[in-house]
């Protein structure tokens, strides 16, 4: 059995590779292939677009994928076909969330809100899915498929564009203004209901999955461990977030414990002083790799 797993070739490629090492799957891409090596004898990888993933999956040409919500809906709205999400994974290529596909017009238009739009040029690599939103909201618009540069095209090229932004940067520089968020993105592991429907398939993407949710669980998280004395506990452990409750175990001399604990890194610096002033002894900070809740 080898599962055909589908990596999202392109702006999300070097992410989904650094997600999958913390994982603890070694991924190796060649530029001059489209099959990446993994250590893991019962995948195969092959780079795919991310906008044609969901179709390849539902075509059974591979059995998973990582793609975005907003590609998904995308072949839903080409197709009425549907493939299944396993995971939910919050991630892009710059940072740990989402990606928003907004509505955006040159700063100085006169178009404040999009039922202005009526009759509108619209210029996106999102058809089908920007041609549902103005559906719902029954504002006749020519949606036009843009081949990239998308941010360029307005006034002359277009009236308004559908663009996907992680923090508007660029279309500030290009003088745009945002004045809705057509939908929300993040990648998903999907899959066909045939791959599924296998049983060492289905263990697989299964435990695929969630060693990869259990590696963004850990992301930006440390551990820390210390000693302390009995009488001293309470005030340490009061100091503590944890995503429970800090564990805490004897330790040979009666009077003393251990605690350990997760926390966000970016505490630490602050937690780790206020601990040693509570009586905390042999502070360690460890990085984690995984977390599974």
């Amino acid at each position: 059995m080898k599962l055909r797993l589908g990596l999202p070739k392109g702006s999300l490629q070097d992410s989904t590779i650094q997600l999958f090492g913390r994982a603890g799957f070694n991924i190796y891409v060649s530029s001059r292939s489209y099959f990446p090596t993994i250590d893991d004898p019962d995948i195969e990888c092959t780079l795919i677009r991310a906008q044609e993933m969901a179709r390849y999956v539902s075509d059974k040409a591979v059995d998973a994928g990582l793609t975005g919500i907003d590609w998904i809906a995308e072949h839903h709205a080409a197709t009425g076909r549907d493939v299944v999400s396993v995971a939910d994974l919050v991630y892009s290529k710059q940072s740990f969330r989402k990606v928003r596909w907004v509505l955006a017009v040159p700063e100085d238009s006169p178009y404040k809100k999009p039922q202005d739009l009526e009759g509108a040029r619209i210029s996106t690599e999102l058809v089908r899915a920007t041609e549902a939103y103005f559906s719902k909201l029954n504002v006749n618009v020519k949606v036009e498929f843009s081949w990239g540069a998308t941010e360029v095209k307005p006034p002359d090229l277009a009236d308004a564009i559908v663009e996907a932004t992680e923090t508007g940067s660029t279309l500030r520089a290009n003088h745009l203004r945002i004045i809705d968020t057509v939908l929300e993105s993040n990648p998903q592991l999907i899959a066909n209901q045939s791959a599924l429907d296998d049983p060492e398939k289905r263990t697989k993407i299964e435990n695929l999955a969630l060693l990869l949710k259990a590696a963004m669980e850990a992301q930006g998280r440390v551990g820390l461990m210390l000693n302390v004395e009995r009488n001293n506990l309470d005030a340490v452990v009061a100091l503590l977030p944890a995503l429970q409750r800090p564990t805490v175990s004897p330790l040979s001399d009666e009077n003393w414990v251990a605690v350990s604990s997760v926390l966000e890194e970016r505490d630490a610096r602050e937690l780790i002083p206020k601990l040693r002033a509570a009586g905390g002894h042999g502070i360690v900070e460890y990085p984690l790799n995984k977390i599974v809740l």
